[in-house]
């Protein structure tokens, strides 16, 4: 029985072939996008200090108290 896969994933398969030089151009791109270094401590007061949000945050009229 064979595996599906998707257009896409063929599609993927068929431009990397076309384009190795890809490869390495991706590895930047998720570099410059996800591999980030989180600092905890930052995170933490970032979330304590942060005011909840208002249940409602289009409607004029309501004012938060």
């Amino acid at each position: 029985m064979a595996l599906y896969e998707s257009e896409y994933t063929v599609f993927w398969r068929e431009m990397m072939k076309k384009h190795p030089e890809w490869s390495e151009d991706r590895l930047v791109g998720r570099s410059i996008l996800w591999d980030k270094k989180v600092d905890l401590g930052e995170q933490k007061t970032l979330s304590e200090t942060s005011e909840a949000g208002r249940a409602y945050p289009y409607d004029v009229n309501f004012e938060h108290k």
